[in-house]
């Protein structure tokens, strides 16, 4: 225990210098022309020594709203629920896109019998099969459930499995919260990611890279490194650019863990503040009617 402690301080002490390092030489690992940079990125992009450098931006950015201005952590919470929101509600749209294309498909393939879709934007043609644009469908589909996660949060609009939830008290409900965020989102959350950035990018390059690759071992790898990236449809003229699903689960991964620091410190600050701050720069879309309303409450169990 005491190894795992100091492991811990060591990193954390050491998570600014590898930032700084990371920022003065951009060359190792963004000069994307040098397959040894590529892998570098890889590497570090689901490293120990990036996860510290977040959790230590964590942990100063807590320290310095709680010590110096609250004004710090409700602009973080401000601005990352602003993000949630507006990639969510961009995001949103493609549940009417998916509508009308199906709409589309159905038309022009039961009625006028057409067997593909041929799109010219700016005089480039695009032209595919009909079973390409509608197995494209499942793509919009994880648009939405990938990107307007933590929209869907920040509105209250998820499931909440309430066992004791709503009958306890304004403050423990807020430490709940915050203990949820600690011991099950970000850790959740930091595995599933761990896992989905390298098979995101066994789709997109050769050879194949693994969570358990170490750096020496990658940059050998990077002798026989090659763009490979993934056009193989489930069917023979089907939609072919799958790997963009993986792109969209470590997009889902990232967004996740910046909300659980938003929602921590929200949390947190609320409990703080005490009930008058419930709410506090929540930013909900509106209703229709107040019946509405009120059943959108209920069901998130905000009342």
């Amino acid at each position: 225990m005491v190894d795992f402690i100091l492991w811990v301080l060591q990193n954390i002490v050491m998570a600014p210098y590898n930032l700084v390092a990371a920022i003065f030489t951009p060359g190792s690992w963004l000069n994307w022309s040098d397959p040894a940079s590529v892998m570098r990125f890889i590497y570090y992009g689901a490293s120990v020594e990036f996860f510290f450098v977040v959790f230590t931006t964590f942990l100063i950015l807590t320290v310095l709203g709680l010590a110096w201005k609250r004004s710090i952590l409700w602009g973080c919470v401000r601005g990352l629920e602003g993000m949630a929101n507006g990639i969510g509600r961009f995001a949103a749209w493609a549940g009417l896109l998916m509508v009308i294309q199906q709409v589309m498909i159905v038309f022009l393939q039961r009625i006028f019998r057409v067997a593909s879709i041929e799109l010219g934007p700016f005089g480039t043609a695009f032209a595919k099969d009909l079973s390409w644009w509608a197995e494209e469908l499942k793509f919009y589909n994880a648009m939405v459930v990938a990107l307007c996660v933590t929209y869907t949060f920040v509105q209250g609009g998820h499931v909440r499995v309430d066992l004791f939830y709503s009958k306890v008290k304004y403050g423990t409900k807020r430490l709940i919260d915050m203990f949820g965020c600690m011991f099950f989102m970000l850790p959740a959350i930091t595995i599933t990611y761990l896992y989905a950035w390298f098979f995101m990018w066994r789709h997109l390059m050769t050879p194949a890279v693994t969570a358990t690759s170490d750096l020496d071992r990658m940059i050998m790898q990077s002798r026989i490194f090659r763009w490979n990236v993934e056009t193989i449809g489930f069917s023979p003229n089907g939609f072919d650019a799958y790997f963009l699903f993986k792109i969209l689960i470590v997009a889902f991964c990232v967004l996740t863990f910046v909300h659980a620091m938003a929602f921590f410190w929200r949390s947190l600050l609320e409990y703080i503040e005490g009930e008058e701050s419930d709410g506090k720069y929540l930013d909900r879309d509106g209703f229709a009617s107040e019946a509405e309303e009120i059943e959108h409450a209920i069901h998130s169990g905000s009342t």
